[in-house]
């Protein structure tokens, strides 16, 4: 390969990379910097990741190292990446170019594992032998420049290990920059990570996917299915071809997805009106196919939820398959999800096994259903489940492998979180972290994609925390990944990331289709005001320091939305958020007021009280007059709710109290 330069800047001296052997630990007085203990954050949680010295400084120029066998996305991603971080020139060479007269900066290793230089700067950080696999060291050379060593099993390995990488510059002051020095040996545990874009309403535009695509790079998810419900061509009208513009969008996602090593599944939903048995219906579910092939999409997906068994489409099915029914509607998809895996799937060079949705999605009840698809269905086609109910409170290792049974196989988890479509959602947003699904569940499925809410941005928090316990379930905390994932949309801003704190415990509730919610409301918000009533009535009780510490919690509600809106978060996620943000800073107002009566009351001025508690109840009424304007729901425009069943059931006792 041919040493080429990328000016990032004034022309500087070129020079090349040299021949890297014996990384080692920096001498002691090196090693003893400050930040030598530390160990950086790393999301998704890696497998291993320990301290393998000092940290490197990045200099001005950098050597980069590649071949034919380097990823190409990759390394367009590390040379992005290196330029942000204070690179004014990066030098592309080979492995087998002439080793440079001079050059003592940084040198940049890329390409497989198993390359003979980077397996040697690896060391015993060798990558795993596992599809995306990859191994990361960050050394002092012996005698020459430092060395980043970046070795992938793949090519999706080497951009995770890019990925990882983006994560360990630290800071030096001005705009210099230093790399951890560590060594990082990763893999996934599951091997279908990411989301399924399946829910009601108003669907993510184009835009928006091309951005999400990019988002699930960052986080390591390789998953990426297009099944909004009402896209008219994915469900209704999915026997018409694509108009040639939304062709050529869907075009450009599945580009946009590759280029981020994410699988684009391509899905189709005939089950409302197709006829299983007509040769013609066939015909235009395969065409529908073929134009996505055509694409560039290698992945499809057939859903066949939310539709009857117990009527047919068509006089012939009876015919064919008997009166309708649980058994009779199995057979009938069996026939056509066998047809399209061996006559489509298996006849398009790299085509994935085909997905499907079976219409017994979410339970775990042995139907005549289920005993045929067990029986019959092609072992090459994989198969989504939900969970014990449609929304469930918990996935544990037991009931995935009682799925798994039923089917006849490992399942797809298709998790309804944070999606908000349906009726309890009414006026939310989801927020909390991803939280109980059980370790060791990597073990017992073929994957889990989350879906999202109608709002894409809002919905990185909860996908943030899917990917990261799709790549390892085992290390996964929800506490920690939340605080990650608010950091994350923040562009690391500390008062940005607290505010979005302060504002997702607001928007904490996650409903199931019952009456208990599996997460519950303002958890740090109910613990604050239940310590202050506590404080409040308690003998000897200090109630000035209990206000004026609930006071501050009060206000930093208030001003959440502000500082969210001052341009360091994702410009999307405040878009998404805007109807929620604006009663936010209401009921944080309103609740500042009452914190404030409480303490003229206390004081025994009953009518500065008064008047405290009449301004507060005038900003509830503005707040509960705000609406989710324009409405990208199926509930439509409706009041966001806000900390409900906690923040206005203080502000009820507390006016009660001064009452």
């Amino acid at each position: 390969m041919r040493r080429r330069l990328i000016g990032l800047g004034a022309p500087l001296a070129a020079f090349a990379a040299i021949a890297v052997t014996g990384l080692s630990a920096p001498p002691p007085s090196s090693a003893a910097q400050p930040a030598a203990a530390a160990l950086p954050a790393v999301s998704p949680t890696p497998q291993s990741l320990v301290r393998d010295g000092a940290d490197v400084p990045v200099p001005r120029r950098v050597v980069l190292v590649v071949d034919q066998r380097t990823d190409t996305a990759a390394k367009d991603r590390l040379i992005a990446l290196l330029t942000t971080h204070g690179v004014d020139r990066v030098e592309v060479t080979g492995p087998d170019d002439p080793p440079p007269a001079s050059g003592r900066g940084l040198t940049v290793l890329l390409g497989p594992a198993s390359r003979p230089d980077i397996a040697d700067a690896l060391g015993g950080a060798a990558a795993p032998g596992r599809a995306e696999g990859y191994a990361l060291r960050v050394g002092h050379h012996r005698h020459g420049p430092s060395v980043v060593a970046l070795g992938g099993h793949d090519g999706a390995g080497q951009f995770y290990a890019v990925q990882t990488l983006r994560q360990l510059f630290r800071p030096t002051g001005g705009d210099r920059w230093s790399v951890y020095g560590v060594r990082v040996g990763d893999h996934p545990s599951m091997a279908l990570r990411g989301t399924i874009e399946g829910f009601y309403g108003t669907p993510w535009t184009h835009q928006e996917r091309l951005d999400q695509m990019d988002f699930y790079g960052d986080v390591k998810a390789n998953t990426y299915i297009y099944a909004p419900k009402d896209d008219p061509y994915h469900r209704g009208k999915w026997r018409d071809p694509y108009p040639a513009d939304k062709l050529a969008e869907l075009g450009e996602l599945v580009r946009r997805a590759t280029a981020n090593h994410v699988r684009f599944t391509f899905a189709v939903s005939p089950g409302g009106s197709i006829c299983y048995s007509d040769p013609a219906d066939r015909r235009a579910l395969k065409a529908k196919l073929q134009a996505l092939y055509d694409q560039g999409t290698r992945a499809f997906s057939i859903p066949l939820d939310d539709i009857s068994y117990t009527k047919w489409n068509c006089d012939r099915d009876r015919a064919a398959y008997g009166a309708p029914g649980r058994g009779a509607a199995a057979a009938a998809q069996v026939d056509l999800l066998n047809d399209i895996q061996k006559n489509f799937i298996a006849t398009h060079e790299g085509a994935r096994p085909l997905q499907m949705v079976p219409t017994e999605y979410g339970d775990l009840t042995d139907t005549a259903y289920k005993q045929k698809l067990r029986s019959a269905l092609d072992p090459e086609v994989e198969v989504m489940w939900t969970g014990t109910d449609v929304v469930p409170p918990t996935i544990t290792t037991a009931q995935a492998d009682a799925a798994s049974k039923l089917f006849g196989r490992k399942v797809f988890v298709w998790d309804n979180y944070p999606v908000n479509d349906y009726g309890n959602t009414s006026g939310r947003l989801l927020l909390a972290p991803y939280d109980k699904r059980e370790a060791g569940l990597s073990e017992h499925l073929s994957g889990l994609v989350a879906n999202p809410m109608n709002q894409p941005y809002a919905s990185k928090v909860a996908v943030f925390g899917a990917a990261d316990f799709g790549w390892n379930d085992r290390a996964y905390q929800a506490g920690t990944n939340g605080r990650r994932a608010m950091s994350y949309l923040a562009g690391g801003d500390r008062r940005a990331t607290g505010a979005l704190l302060v504002f997702g415990d607001l928007e904490h509730l996650a409903p199931t289709f019952g009456d208990t919610p599996w997460q519950d409301q303002a958890p740090v918000l109910a613990a604050r005001i239940s310590r202050f009533w506590t404080a409040w009535d308690g003998d000897g009780a200090d109630r000035d320091t209990a206000l004026r510490e609930l006071r501050t919690y009060l206000r930093s509600i208030r001003e959440a939305p502000a500082v969210i809106r001052g341009g360091a978060v994702q410009k999307g996620f405040t878009t998404d958020a805007a109807a929620w943000l604006d009663a936010t800073e209401l009921w944080g107002a309103a609740a500042v007021k009452m914190a404030d009566a409480l303490a003229a009351w206390h004081r025994g001025d009953q009518d500065r009280a008064d008047v405290l508690v009449a301004a507060s109840r005038e900003l509830q009424g503005e707040a509960e007059a705000v609406r989710t304007t324009p409405a990208r729901n199926t509930w439509g425009e409706v009041r966001p709710k806000v900390g409900d069943g906690v923040l206005d059931t203080f502000l009820t006792r507390a006016a009660e109290r001064i009452d």
